[in-house]
């Protein structure tokens, strides 16, 4: 596979479900702003996840933004995806970049954001989300760290939406990645770009 692309320049991510309608979200999404996605879906079976990632790439590579995987580094491959995301719990980041492709790392605390060697990290949840059940948010004292130590591109992660998104900016976030305040809003691309003019 050709090396994952450059994450310098990108600074808002979706997270988007494989839900019916995901390639509209993702066009409508891009058109407000939204520079990188990430296709999370738990639910379907391989066969059906790996169908729905290739449409999502074939719209990703043609709206020249990025495409991650969740969890999976095998379907990442097959659907020809630029980076994969781990947790901590998930697949070994090492094991991961085995399979050639871009690897992305979820991290709540600033150990882990000092270990990670990845081409890029998620910070957070700074905010309790649904999305991360039962996982307590690390706050902005999290952001600020990352802002004055991570040594590769990150992204402040969980909770965050319109309402708050200045704060988290004035932590010293440039990158945010977001679930809810895009894949729910009536209208995505207005929302996307509500996001994008937040961050400076």
């Amino acid at each position: 596979m050709s090396p994952a692309p450059s994450l310098a320049d990108r600074r808002l991510y979706l997270i988007a479900p494989a839900r019916r309608g995901l390639l509209e979200l993702i066009q409508a999404a891009v058109r407000g702003g939204v520079d990188i996605v990430q296709v999370r879906e738990k639910e379907l079976s391989d066969s059906e996840l790996l169908e729905r990632l290739r449409e999502a790439r074939e719209t990703t590579h043609r709206l020249g933004v990025p495409l991650v995987v969740n969890d999976r580094p095998d379907l990442a491959v097959l659907a020809e995806a630029d980076f994969v995301h781990v947790g901590q719990d998930d697949l070994p980041v090492e094991e991961a970049l085995r399979f050639g492709v871009g690897v992305g790392l979820s991290t709540h605390a600033p150990g882990e954001i000092d270990s990670a060697a990845t081409d890029y990290i998620g910070v957070g949840p700074v905010y309790a989300t649904p999305t991360k059940a039962g996982r307590p948010p690390v706050g902005l004292e999290l952001v600020r760290y990352a802002a004055e130590h991570a040594r590769r591109p990150w992204f402040a992660i969980g909770g965050i939406d319109e309402s708050n998104v200045a704060e988290v900016v004035a932590a010293g976030a440039s990158r945010i990645a977001v679930v809810r305040a895009i894949a729910d809003s009536d209208d995505p691309e207005r929302a996307a770009a509500r996001l994008r003019e937040a961050l400076v």
